[in-house]
Parts: C-alpha cells; structure tokens; sequence
C-alpha cells in the first residue's frame, strides 16, 4: 500500500528525496550537471508530492508554473529498489490531477537523453516529445515533453 501526499519544498522528505535524485543526476549528468543543477533548485516549490511505501518514504514530484496555463513537472524521482513497479506513473498521474485542479490546460517537463528509464516513463504516460524550451532551447542532451490534460 503506499500513500501519496501533497506538500511543499519545505517538507523534509521531500528534501531527502531531492537530495538521493541530486546524488543520482550528478552520476548520470556527468560534465553537464552544473547547468542541469542550476534550474532544479527544490526551494519555492509549493506543490509537490512525497510518496510513501513500506514505511518509508520512496519516491516525489513536483510542479511549478510555467505560464498561467502550464505547469513544468520537476523533481520526478522514485527510490531505486522501488523503480518499475508503477510508482513513478502514480506521482504523474497524481500530479496532473492536482494541476488540473489548479485550472492548468497542460504540463512540460524537461529530462536528460542520458535517463533513458524516465523518458520510457514519459512516453508510456501519453507525453510527447516538443522541441526544447526555455532555457533548453540548443541543449542537445535535453528531451523536453508536453501532455494536454
């Protein structure tokens, strides 16, 4: 059984969360996570998610506005010993309905080419590739996706 509950940047599960994901991209980013780490910053984030599962708090999301319609998914990650058993589709799930909630019409979301398991998520949950945005614009190991909601 896990549970699923809304919070914020604050939250001190959250925030270990983000740090085990930190660890984690600083492996997968290599020379390039300096400007990845730049905009993943955790701190005003009001809406996010912390998972908890087996006693234990295992995964979290995160969104933030983007435009006044828009929400950019950020902060995505499940614990390893707990990937691939639909964790990471529930906080997407999760955190569309919540943006929905908010009056958002859809969700952007950038990752690396390197995470090949969280753009297989992505994709299996209906996001479809878009040409990089913002500050991804001409970053060749970006993928950035957008789904309607």
């Amino acid at each position: 059984m896990i549970t699923i509950i809304k919070t914020d940047f604050r939250n001190e599960d959250f925030h270990q969360l983000t740090k085990a994901l930190d660890e984690d991209l600083i492996i997968k980013d290599g020379d390039e996570h300096d400007f990845y780490d730049q905009f993943n910053g955790s701190e005003g984030i009001n809406q996010a998610l912390v998972v908890y599962g087996y006693g234990k708090p295992i995964g979290c999301g995160a969104f933030k506005p983007f435009t006044m319609h828009i929400a950019e998914i950020k902060r995505m990650f499940v614990v390893p010993e707990y990937q691939g058993i639909g964790i990471g589709t529930k906080i997407l799930e999760a955190l569309e309905t919540w943006a929905e909630s908010l009056r958002y019409d859809a969700c952007i979301l950038e990752t690396g080419t390197r995470q090949t398991d969280a753009i297989a998520l992505y994709k299996k949950n209906g996001y479809q590739i878009i040409e990089n945005y913002g500050q991804y614009k001409g970053v060749k190991n970006s993928v950035c996706f957008k789904k309607k909601l």
